[in-house]
């Protein structure tokens, strides 16, 4: 549900645009972002790290493109969020006792110490990655198609780049109390006894 609603900001973002115009989205997903931070807050009594950075990253950037009439501004806002989010999972492998991968799956898997750091440094390399790919469409490509690239795009191959090796992981390493035993043979009885 929580991961549900933390994309409301970007399907109001692309409503917005599709109905108005970059400015108004700008200004939509703006005040969604804040909304979310606030819910997150009253419900949870509680605001991820996550949420304050894409919250203060939103507002700079979205301020910056409405004060300047520049969509650009808007534009790098997903990789700036992207890189930031990267360059943590770097930096938690020298900070820290677990790297931020440990930390997100430690509570449904437990892996090896060694998985940890090498999820972690692909999950990095992804964010830097997407980050980056943004540049490219933002420079490249329409207006319309980097909407598109920012509301369709980024989601499935985050989502795809997430699901498909937390599923390998559960089945690999899930704990064996969720695993049915084996049948186990009764031995058979002699019957001169």
């Amino acid at each position: 549900m929580k991961q549900l609603l933390e994309l409301l900001p970007i399907v109001l973002f692309f409503i917005a645009y599709k109905m108005y115009d970059i400015y108004v989205a700008t200004a939509v997903v703006m005040a969604a972002t804040l909304v979310l931070v606030a819910y997150s807050w009253i419900r949870y009594r509680k605001v991820e790290t996550m949420q304050w950075v894409t919250l203060g990253i939103v507002v700079v950037m979205g301020g910056l493109t409405l004060y300047l009439q520049d969509e650009q501004f808007i534009k790098w806002k997903l990789s700036i969020v992207e890189w930031a989010f990267g360059l943590a999972f770097i930096g938690s492998q020298f900070i820290g006792s677990k790297t931020l991968a440990e930390r997100i799956l430690s509570a449904a898997l437990e892996l090896p110490a060694n998985l940890y750091r090498l999820v972690n440094q692909v999950w990095a390399g992804f964010l830097i990655g997407i980050g980056s790919l943004n540049v490219y469409v933002m420079y490249n490509y329409t207006t319309d198609e980097w909407v598109t690239f920012k509301t369709f795009i980024v989601p499935c191959l985050t989502l795809v780049f997430t699901a498909l090796p937390v599923a390998y992981f559960y089945f690999k390493y899930a704990p064996e109390d969720g695993k049915p035993e084996p049948e186990q043979k009764v031995p058979e009885q002699n019957e001169d006894n």
